[in-house]
């Protein structure tokens, strides 16, 4: 069904079964004297009884759908129907039966878990007689009940997750409306989040409309809706829109090339859709069911192996976008400092770290840490929410002070030289800590100015930044309306203002579509192959691939230090022949959370 279609009368028995549907529907914007159209004549239907995945890249609408299937906005036209009730005429009615999870959450974090409960049984409805048993339920499945009396505040993302899972469910709906209910949160607890919601459907019925950035996620659901620039591009299960790139993936290795290298060489050539580093080897979607050769791929004389591979929904959402020119491809930068013929990785270590910790009264957030990082290395920092990484981070920006160890960076001591060693390293926290308030431009003119850049220097790095990361359009904007993409471009500008020697990106990508982590990622490997140093936390372990090396946190301490290969070869086993990252990353820290229990008991 495209975006324009009406209503047939051979679909209206699938209409009239639906949990809800759109007919043609549109929303616009009004932001800076002109409409900013986020939905245009969208016509869908969500089965009952189903987790349904609505996919798509920044920008594609996701989110306003959601806003007006529950009843918060209303279309500009179209109509809506959820669960029988007309939304536009009957919002309050339609709040008052569905259950819908923000991005944000929606929890109050000055009040305790119980209290959130309490909050939302309230505006509910939910009789005192049955919140009881409701409560010890959804505790009970959440894994909560020990935590009813903390704030939510003090809670880690993957519990705030649960919460405002919980909380959307406290009047148990037979719809709920979970907006990327998994960024910003560890592979563990998404892998509990989802079991959490295939119960709700298979024991309770409940429909699901999900967001997510992330693709292996639509996997998991039944059916899913593809959108793009507010227009409905697709709908359908999720394998069949794999199938149809069947013949079009394979894997390329080059031995003794640099991944980093080999990929950037491979995206360029004539036939390549797609191109992403996995482990040594890079993954290829190619235009047509056609084999790339390697006189196609590189005029070098390398040895390249080519091996088909199974194609993945991932394979498939990239493939439609950019095959049918909705997404230009990026040009890599080149950081000002950069010579073509620098190489990653160098010997001289820039980031050294001895029996680091760091404490909070008497918990300790990092306890006895050590790793070296070399010139032009990308270094993966992995954990569970609340493993330490950010607490690292801040150490080594010289943001925070260590309680014991040593810390050095770019040769300068932590301990005697923070200030000095700031003006190496640049910085890119999970929030972007951009000023809202502000433009494009004035953030730029902030943050240079407050790394000492001054008269014709600060003009020229605000050309630079401007020009390398596509914002002059957006010069004007002010920061808090940018697309979250552009926030992140801004973001990672801000932070290469000064040309720092070292670059920290701490959850860089969260809540980031495919499309945008690919552009993020180009921008990083041009900048470790100038010689750059690149320190990263993420918890999207296909991002792991693109690090050297890593290491892998749980509760302040270092459990595995290696490559992506050597962290993924430690799991390999008959009945798990290729473990990803992230077979690798749970096995890890559910191995540690089995020992405690078994230890408490």
């Amino acid at each position: 069904m495209d975006a324009e279609s009406k209503i047939s009368p051979a679909d209206s028995r699938k209409y009239t079964e639906a949990a809800l549907t759109l007919e043609s529907v549109s929303k616009g914007f009004r932001a800076g004297g002109r409409t900013a159209q986020a939905l245009e004549r969208v016509s869908l239907a969500v089965k009952r009884g189903i987790v349904t995945g609505l996919i798509g890249p920044d920008g594609a609408g996701k989110t306003t759908l959601m806003r007006l299937v529950a009843g918060l906005l209303a279309p500009d036209e179209g109509k809506i129907v959820v669960l029988g009730i007309d939304a536009l005429s009957q919002p309050q009615h339609v709040q008052s039966i569905i259950g819908y999870m923000p991005q944000r959450f929606g929890l109050y974090e000055d009040l305790s878990v119980q209290e959130n409960l309490d909050l939302y049984a309230d505006l509910h409805a939910v009789a005192p007689v049955d919140r009881s048993s409701r409560y010890s339920d959804l505790m009970r499945m959440t894994g909560l009940t020990p935590f009813t009396t903390r704030l939510a505040g003090r809670l880690s993302g993957g519990m705030k997750q649960k919460l405002g899972l919980a909380c959307a469910l406290v009047g148990s709906p037979p719809l709920l409306l979970l907006d990327e209910p998994t960024v910003g949160v560890d592979p563990v607890s998404r892998r509990e989040l989802w079991a959490i919601i295939h119960r709700l459907v298979e024991e309770r019925g409940a429909t699901v409309l999900l967001s997510t950035a992330y693709l292996d996620e639509a996997e998991r659901c039944t059916e899913v809706i593809l959108m793009h620039s507010g227009k409905l591009l697709g709908q359908d299960d999720p394998a069949a829109f794999t199938r149809r790139i069947a013949g079009r993936t394979f894997q390329i290795f080059a031995p003794g090339i640099s991944k980093r290298v080999l990929q950037e060489r491979v995206s360029q050539a004539a036939g390549v859709l797609d191109a992403i580093i996995q482990g040594s080897r890079v993954r290829v979607v190619t235009e047509q069911p056609v084999a790339p050769t390697a006189a196609a791929l590189t005029t070098d004389n390398w040895e390249v192996t080519i091996t088909p591979v199974a194609p993945r929904f991932e394979d498939s959402f990239v493939s439609l976008l950019k095959g049918a020119g909705h997404f230009a491809q990026a040009s890599p930068i080149r950081a000002a400092n950069a010579s073509p013929g620098a190489s990653a990785a160098t010997a001289a270590d820039v980031i050294v770290v001895r029996n680091l910790s760091r404490r909070f009264g008497e918990f300790y957030a990092v306890r006895d840490v050590s790793f070296t990082v070399r010139r032009g290395e990308i270094f993966g920092l992995l954990g569970a929410n609340g493993a330490g990484k950010s607490t690292t981070f801040r150490m080594l920006c010289g943001l925070l002070p260590a309680s014991e160890g040593t810390l050095q960076v770019a040769g300068l001591d932590l301990r005697h030289a923070a200030a000095q060693a700031r003006g190496h390293v640049g910085y890119m926290a999970q929030k972007f800590s951009l000023y809202g308030d502000l433009s494009v431009l004035q953030n730029l003119c902030f943050f240079s100015s407050a790394y000492g850049l001054k008269a014709r220097h600060q003009r020229e790095r605000l050309d630079w930044a401007l020009d390398e990361f596509e914002l002059r359009p957006f010069a004007d904007a002010t920061s808090r309306d940018l697309p979250l993409g552009f926030k992140q471009r801004l973001a990672l500008a801000v932070a290469l203002m000064h040309e720092p020697d070292i670059l920290f990106l701490d959850e860089p990508t969260s809540g980031v579509d495919p499309l945008g982590r690919r552009e993020f990622w180009r921008r990083i490997n041009a900048l470790a192959q100038s010689g750059i140093t690149v320190m990263v936390t993420t918890h999207f372990m296909e991002e792991a691939e693109y690090c050297d090396r890593l290491v892998i946190m749980a509760q302040g301490r270092i459990l595995a230090e290696g490559t992506s290969e050597e962290m993924r070869a430690r799991f390999r086993s008959d009945t798990l022949p290729n473990p990803t990252m992230e077979d690798a990353f749970v096995a890890l820290i559910t191995g540690v959370e089995n020992r405690q229990a078994g230890a408490a008991a």
